[in-house]
């Protein structure tokens, strides 16, 4: 078996769901690793969006349709990032709240970059934290997490900046459960 590498994606979107909105950045880099990094803003597919999610991010599509970085190019530069990066390790993605940004980055990948590195699935911290505390679903709020395992760096809702935040949550209870 392969060594594992993990992965912390964020993303920030103009929507809910892959394909009728847009994602308009990723960041990633690797758990234990925050220097691995790896962010871009990417043009718009669509023109929907939903006003709460734009002031979240604080993006503007106009902007973004002039000055982000084509959905193929980026996707096809993220995927050789971290096919290069974890070289001859399983790379494993990771996500706080998974469900949401995996379904965008695994939507994007495949649709402008052939294929996705991380395979079919992915870890989610707040059940990881869940499984490994014994709390409900409920208490595992990035910011109802006890304090040993609150992220070494301020989520700001800049995709790699959050991405860095997330690793360092997950770096902590890898350690608390003494897989690291």
């Amino acid at each position: 078996m392969k060594p594992e590498l993990y992965f912390s994606v964020d993303i920030e979107s103009s929507g809910p769901i892959p394909g009728k909105y847009s994602m308009l950045s990723l960041g990633a880099c690797v758990v234990g690793n925050r220097d691995a990094s790896f962010y871009v803003e990417l043009k718009p597919i669509s023109k929907e969006f939903v006003p709460e999610a734009l002031n979240v991010s604080g993006f503007d599509l106009d902007r973004l349709e002039r000055e982000g970085i084509s959905p193929k190019k980026a996707m096809t530069n993220f995927r050789n990032w971290v096919e290069k990066t974890a070289g001859e390790s399983k790379a494993v993605f990771v996500g706080f709240n998974a469900c949401y940004d995996w379904q965008f980055v695994n939507w994007y990948l495949e649709s402008f970059a052939a294929g996705n590195p991380f395979g079919f699935g992915g870890i989610d911290i707040k059940s990881y934290f869940m499984g490994l505390s014994g709390e409900t679903w409920s208490k595992t709020t990035s910011s109802q997490l006890p304090e040993e395992f609150q992220p070494d760096e301020r989520q700001t809702h800049n995709a790699l900046d959050d991405a860095r935040a997330q690793a360092s949550i997950f770096f902590k209870l890898l350690r608390k459960a003494n897989r690291i």
